[in-house]
């Protein structure tokens, strides 16, 4: 898919929209439900962050906040650099590896500023797209046919954003045997920023970031942990250069995180199980209204159910809707106040749209149901 025809088919403001709009039925967000500073606060007391200095941190991030990392990524402390949010990494990396001419394969659908990153550091983007008859399962075989010398990078996500679908250990293995034969220079970058987002007790899968040299992971506290507006993120870097390139890259961008953006983000990892229990037993829970809605629509809808994270991917069934229909679909849903996220702004079709379970209480999030059902309504007519 070329750059123009990606930009082209999402209308201007709609990341505008995403950002500043806020409607009664909220099923757009791919997060937690917010966490409230009061809550971080009852775990952890004001007390603990009263004599913190509110100057400059290093510019790798505070040794506190990068231990607590590597314990969590299963990586040496020094790999662990801390960005604001995962979106300064993916420029850090796109400017400091990658240069004009170099091509990084990307897979859709995936979250635009992944490959935003690439486009802006003037690196050719090549698309693999996944597909949603398969389950958006990862297509080894689809990446290695693209993989050329000039390859540099190769950005996947698991569990991927929109669908919340993970890939397994074999699909890395094979990817990184492919990379080794057709491009020796390439990295291999795995967003894991959903990977704490499990259902009720269901273990949380293994980190990739030791599992080779090439492996490079990124993660974050804004969505498992409801807390996006500490823009506190981080990427996992093996290689020293690189690591220092980033260092200084960033150094000479932002000079530092915020120290008190980092305090708390320490303070709310070493809470982590008290933080995240509740939020995945709510998951668990919507994921499973989810489900049961789903057994009415299935006529209307298909879906993808999700491994882990707080959205998945759902599609209009081309036997039920025309492309009339699905853009009838599109112009409805303002109408009824509802939000869902569209297939086009990930690189896939209008036809299917993600859709947000974490974010609303369990009342409204069936009330935000029951208004997507009668907009399915209003375009069935």
């Amino acid at each position: 898919m070329s750059d123009t025809a990606w930009s082209g088919r999402f209308p201007a403001n709609g990341i505008i929209d995403l950002l500043d709009h806020f409607p009664t039925h909220n099923l757009g967000e791919s997060t937690s439900r917010d966490l409230l500073f009061g809550e971080l606060l009852d775990l952890v007391g004001m007390e603990s962050v009263r004599g913190l200095p509110l100057g400059y941190v290093s510019a790798a991030g505070s040794a506190r906040l990068r231990d607590r990392i590597s314990t969590l990524t299963g990586v040496p402390a020094e790999w662990v650099l801390t960005t604001q949010g995962v979106g300064l990494a993916l420029f850090l990396l796109a400017f400091e590896h990658c240069r004009p001419g170099d091509e990084a394969i990307i897979v859709t659908p995936c979250f635009p500023p992944s490959r935003d990153a690439m486009v802006g550091a003037g690196v050719q983007v090549v698309t693999v797209p996944l597909e949603f008859d398969r389950g958006y399962r990862l297509n080894v075989d689809a990446i290695a046919d693209r993989l050329t010398p000039r390859t540099k990078l190769v950005s996947v996500a698991s569990p991927q954003n929109p669908s919340g679908v993970r890939f397994h250990d074999d699909d890395v293995e094979s990817l990184l045997a492919a990379m080794s034969h057709r491009a020796p220079d390439a990295l291999l970058l795995i967003d894991e920023i959903y990977r704490d987002a499990t259902y009720g007790t269901a273990p949380v899968s293994a980190s990739f970031a030791s599992r080779d040299p090439r492996v490079l992971t990124t993660g974050s506290i804004s969505k498992a942990y409801g807390a996006p507006g500490l823009r506190v993120g981080w990427v996992t870097v093996p290689d020293p250069g690189l690591r220092s390139r980033l260092i200084v890259a960033k150094m000479n961008i932002v000079l530092s995180s915020s120290a008190l953006d980092e305090a708390f983000a320490d303070l709310l990892l070493a809470h982590r199980e008290e933080i995240l229990a509740p939020r995945r037993a709510m998951l668990e829970d919507a994921l499973n209204v989810l489900e049961e809605w789903h057994t009415t629509e299935k006529d209307r809808l298909d879906w993808i159910r999700p491994d882990s994270g707080a959205m998945c991917c759902m599609r209009l069934r081309a036997d039920r809707y025309d492309d009339g229909a699905v853009s009838r679909f599109w112009d409805r849903l303002p109408e009824r106040d509802v939000q869902v996220g569209s297939g086009l702004w990930f690189g896939e079709s209008a036809r299917v749209f993600r859709l947000g379970f974490g974010y609303l209480p369990l009342t409204g999030f069936r009330l935000a149901l029951e208004a997507l059902t009668a907009t399915l309504d209003d375009v069935s007519r």
